[in-house]
């Protein structure tokens, strides 16, 4: 593919230097599992350059429409190709399965349309959407390709992005920019612990900072890793002996946070209190939005024996859409052309700061995008429902790049 759409992101991603240098530097992580992944399985190297387009390889990119990690997985999908999603972890966003599950859907999508480029729009569009584009051509009889297809604007652009991706790696010097070497040798290894374990705990045993553990490890969202079968970490190579080694020497306790039953409406606040949290941390470590002033029922992580732990953690789903939580009465506003940030926040009366962490710091708006309003316990939400479409769009709306 060589035509103006693929010159035009040429232009864009060259005009972005800082951008591209975040983007490369933290794909130096993945890339060599992941082309070794793509080269294991004979399909074309550019794949491996995929998640440029999906996250910019941020391991904790979020959607609009609650995709999540660097392929972008949506809920549905991801458990349909095995991943694991619960309290404690997000498969979606664990490198490996989440690597092997893109391309086992890729490698269906493919053998289904029978070229990468419509392989790649039924990834982004999903494949009951070029299914009837194809559908539609056929009937007009005019030729089925991607070019011709009449589909989503993001889609028809995803395959061009893809390509000036691809060009910019090949010959980066042509287009200005300067990019970092990435070793041709694994970033990273598996270590497995039978052991329950603070995740800064497992950071500073292995010699690294909690930002780089985190990056390897973005499936936990939690501070503890309390599942019950045998955990498997990704720690750099370098790393692995020394953390294996401080693990089997350790005298000291290596959890400091424990599980908690609550009761359904069982005040927050006095959780906070009975364990010697303040209330913030508490929202923080369990990804409660803060308009959540009694818990449903569900198990919070405390302090284990009434201590506070010293380590700052914020799970990766503080700001799941309003409607994860059923005791918020939330509502879903369908963007229409001319609809700002603050005409909304203005129309729902609600802060603009809230609007956008209520939907994880959106800033740029498209006609269709859902965006969710939380209202105050107990408020009526009469006078709120008048103004919602309840259209539903199924199209999943990637992360936008300038987000990253």
């Amino acid at each position: 593919m060589n035509n103006k759409s693929v010159t035009r992101f040429e232009r864009w991603y060259a005009d972005r230097p800082d951008y591209v240098e975040r983007m490369t530097e933290r794909a130096r992580r993945y890339l060599y599992f992941i082309v070794d992944e793509v080269e294991k399985r004979h399909m074309p190297s550019e794949i491996a350059l995929l998640p440029m387009i999906e996250s910019a390889f941020n391991p904790a990119a979020n959607s609009i429409a609650r995709a999540s990690g660097i392929w972008q997985f949506i809920p549905s999908t991801g458990k349909n190709f095995g991943m694991q999603q619960n309290w404690w972890y997000d498969g979606r966003r664990d490198v490996i399965s989440a690597t092997k599950g893109a391309l086992d859907y890729l490698q269906k999508l493919h053998d289904q349309f029978g070229s990468w480029d419509l392989a790649l729009a039924a990834y982004n569009a999903g494949e009951n959407s070029v299914s009837r584009a194809i559908a539609r051509n056929r009937k007009l009889h005019k030729p089925i390709d991607y070019e011709h297809l009449r589909l989503p604007k993001e889609t028809r652009q995803y395959v061009p992005k893809l390509m000036a991706v691809k060009n910019i790696i090949s010959y980066p010097s042509s287009f200005g920019l300067v990019l970092a070497d990435i070793p041709n040798k694994p970033y990273f290894s598996e270590v497995t612990t039978s052991k329950h374990i603070d995740v800064e705990i497992a950071a500073e045993m292995a010699g690294i900072s909690m930002e780089e553990f985190s990056a390897l490890n973005p499936a936990h969202s939690r501070p503890v890793i309390l599942q019950k079968q045998d955990e498997v970490l990704l720690l750099p190579v370098e790393a692995v002996d020394r953390f294996q080694e401080n693990l089997e020497n350790a005298d000291k306790p290596l959890v400091s946070w424990q599980a908690c039953p609550t009761k359904k409406g069982e005040k927050l606040e006095v959780i906070a209190e009975k364990y010697s949290i303040p209330l913030e941390k508490l929202r923080r470590v369990n990804g409660i939005h803060r308009s959540i002033l009694v818990s449903n029922g569900q198990t919070l992580l405390v302090p284990l024996n009434g201590e506070e732990p010293q380590a700052e953690f914020t799970a990766f789903n503080t700001n799941l859409p309003p409607t994860d939580y059923g005791m918020l009465n939330a509502v879903r506003h369908v963007v229409r052309r001319g609809d700002t940030l603050s005409g909304i926040a203005r129309r729902y009366h609600v802060r603009l700061a809230s609007l956008k962490s209520w939907n994880r710091g959106v800033r740029i708006l498209h006609p269709g995008q859902h965006i969710w309003v939380a209202q105050p316990q107990g408020q009526s939400a009469s006078r709120t429902n008048r103004n919602i479409r309840r259209t539903s769009v199924k199209v999943k709306h990637s992360v936008h790049p300038e987000k990253m």
